[in-house]
């Protein structure tokens, strides 16, 4: 199943694309995407509607982040080796964690505002796993049963606030539509084999990033798995597992970054498509 929501922002609705590519209300089965409904109970009652039952939604409304209700947006750093090469770094001996402040999450066309006073603000197309049994200390043999599906996420970063400002990650991660998600969320019966996907991302038709998560250093499992160890995951969480190489810090001799009037479009096979336009903060 293609899960969405769409609708203005806060009054998003559930939503499902059926096999004509024609968006369907799911709100009289479910409130929301997101939390309990993510479980695997709810998900396969939802697989069990044939889609042509469903109301279909008609003109062109926006898509809001294919996830509501975010409880925790995690995030691994330097998680493709050529990446952490572009980047100066060296390769991880453990995933490298960080968050995106849920508050960053919009959705997969809505705009992205460049901060005020931002020099260095970048893209990274990213595969998302998103949660929908909870649990902790999970093996990583019965790892993949945790995941309700997968997502296009851009990882927006402002390089400075990243890098140069001191302490964490975190704070150049987690600026206010720095998270689009989705289009929507593909449940997992969809992708058999997430380590087998081609991912890219253009600026203004200009291809910057063209790599595939069979690259990972940390596969899905072992991430899921290594994160339980310190954190419980519950349904709805978000895992950003990282981006290959061709962000705009590392092109030499130059680095490339963004500024408002561009367009970005980002895909992963199978997942679907982001269109972003940049515009200036307030």
């Amino acid at each position: 199943m293609k899960l969405l929501r769409y609708g203005d922002k806060g009054f998003e609705k559930p939503g499902l694309l059926d096999a004509d590519n024609q968006l369907r209300d799911l709100s009289a089965h479910v409130a929301d995407i997101a939390g309990p409904a993510l479980s695997p109970a709810s998900l396969a009652m939802l697989a069990s509607i044939d889609p042509t039952s469903l109301p279909l939604v008609s003109g062109a409304p926006r898509l809001g982040a294919c996830v509501g209700q975010v409880g925790k947006f995690v995030c691994i750093g330097l998680n493709y080796a050529d990446h952490a090469a572009e980047s100066g770094m060296d390769i991880p001996a453990e995933p490298i964690i960080f968050n995106k402040w849920t508050s960053a999450i919009c959705g997969p066309n809505d705009d992205i505002e460049i901060p005020r006073g931002s020099l260095k603000t970048d893209w990274e197309v990213e595969l998302g796993v998103v949660i929908g049994k909870g649990g902790r200390y999970i093996d990583e043999a019965n790892a993949m049963d945790h995941v309700a599906g997968y997502c296009v996420i851009n990882d927006v970063s402002e390089r400075e606030w990243q890098l140069e400002r001191g302490g964490t990650w975190d704070k150049g991660k987690g600026f206010d539509t720095f998270g689009p998600l989705g289009p929507w969320l593909v449940t997992r019966d969809e992708i058999p084999d997430p380590h087998g996907l081609n991912l890219w991302l253009e600026v203004d038709g200009h291809r910057y990033q063209q790599g595939n998560t069979r690259t990972l250093i940390f596969n899905v499992p072992y991430l899921i798995a290594y994160l339980s160890r310190c954190m419980s995951l519950q349904p709805g969480d978000v895992i950003s597992t990282g981006t290959p190489p061709g962000v705009g810090l590392g092109i030499k001799p130059t680095p490339v970054f963004l500024r408002a009037g561009q367009t970005i479009r980002l895909g992963i096979d199978g997942l679907g498509e982001q269109r972003q336009m940049t515009v200036q903060a307030d």
